[in-house]
């Protein structure tokens, strides 16, 4: 185990030449990144995540039904053994061939088992209310970190000159606010890591894992070898769109058009240019580049620098899914009225929806023969809902 540590924490990977530990050892004159600062960041962590729940229901919950959210879910299926053995055993989307056999064991016409099957599914999505206390956590900490963010970072020289990130490295000092921030941010997203298995489960949950595996390294990463400086500034950049985001949300959930519309917009500007335009030739340009002048590369420059590249893909899908979702409502939406956040057949789908579900008749016991259907006949048909990028 000691010879996996010393290798592990082999100067020569995590710091510039002839730079050692012990260099960087906390005096009474400065103060610098400890390893062991980072065991703070789990009952931190668990701190937010239990903040996040009171907060959720005695904040979040009041406010959304003071705009009329109701926690009311889809339509309850009709309780039915044989169905829901199937459903939870063998399959959700049962075929033609299937739905005929269960026609016959039931008695019930295809169409109400399709209707069954359409209402069994949507019971597993999670309600309105529900995702409007999601958002509004989020927005309410992302407005927070980021407003703390910008007033801390307007006072630094590296905001206005990213070169200072790199003057004097190694041997930048650490702040309280430094501190601060960063435990905060990296503790956030460890309990985001922690939510990921009990939050709403989208479609792209394993980008978003990755996403949240990727910040939590390059955080961890950078304050280990003191890339604090240039890391604030990726962290603020980052952290700037994510407001608009849940803010639009929150109005689609609240069912406030305009707003939305609106939000949806904003959100859909910053984050591609923030995304696309400032990070690659800002940040990516002073770790690449400057960097590279000012302090020279070493192993864990190059490691630092792959996450980075990292994150910029990702960016990139996500900036694509933005565009496809704002061309799709826009073309949606030239005869009249559309909805960013509500977009029809897009690829992310919330809840199910077809002409049956107006048809809140119970199941009858019609013959099979009568009534049987290839389950084209509107049952395949989708509402999707919160079609933007990290939600549904």
């Amino acid at each position: 185990m000691a010879g996996i540590l010393a290798w592990f924490w082999n100067e020569r990977f995590w710091l510039p030449h002839n730079v050692t530990w012990a260099d960087l050892k906390n005096t009474e004159e400065a103060t610098f990144p400890q390893a062991e600062d980072l065991y703070l960041v789990f009952p931190v962590a668990f701190c937010i995540f239990m903040v996040r729940l009171i907060f959720e229901r005695f904040v979040a919950k009041p406010c959304a039904i003071a705009l009329n959210i109701q926690a009311n879910g889809p339509q309850i299926a009709q309780p039915n053994a044989i169905l829901e053995k199937v459903f939870t055993a063998i399959t959700k989307h049962p075929d033609e061939k299937r739905l005929e056999g269960l026609s016959k064991q039931l008695d019930w016409d295809v169409r109400s088992i399709q209707r069954w099957f359409r209402q069994r599914r949507n019971q597993e999505k999670p309600s309105t209310l529900r995702k409007f206390c999601e958002s509004m956590w989020r927005f309410s900490f992302a407005i927070y970190v980021f407003t703390y963010g910008v007033r801390f970072l307007k006072k630094t020289s590296w905001w206005w000159d990213t070169r200072h990130c790199w003057y004097n490295y190694p041997y930048q000092p650490l702040t309280s606010d430094l501190h601060y921030y960063y435990i905060l941010q990296l503790s956030f997203y460890w309990s985001l890591m922690f939510s990921t298995f009990i939050d709403i489960r989208r479609k792209d949950f394993g980008l978003m894992f990755l996403h949240h595996v990727v910040a939590v390294s390059l955080i961890a990463f950078s304050y280990v070898n003191n890339m604090l400086r240039v890391g604030t500034v990726i962290l603020c950049l980052h952290d700037s769109t994510e407001p608009f985001l849940e803010a639009a949300k929150m109005a689609n959930y609240a069912k406030f058009q305009k707003m939305c519309d609106l939000l949806f917009v904003m959100f859909a500007i910053f984050f591609i240019s923030t995304r696309l335009a400032i990070f690659p030739f800002w940040v990516l340009n002073t770790t690449l580049f400057e960097s590279w002048e000012i302090v020279g590369p070493f192993p864990s420059w190059w490691v630092f620098n792959l996450l980075l590249l990292l994150i910029q893909w990702m960016s990139g899908v996500w900036s694509y899914l933005v565009i496809k979702v704002a061309y799709k409502a826009l073309s949606k939406g030239k005869a009249g009225k559309w909805n960013p956040l509500h977009v029809s057949k897009n690829n992310r789908s919330d809840v199910e929806s077809s002409s049956d579900e107006e048809d809140s008749e119970p199941p009858g016991k019609i013959p099979h023969t009568a009534t049987a259907t290839n389950g084209t006949n509107g049952t395949n048909g989708y509402l999707l809902t919160g079609a933007c990028p990290m939600d549904d």
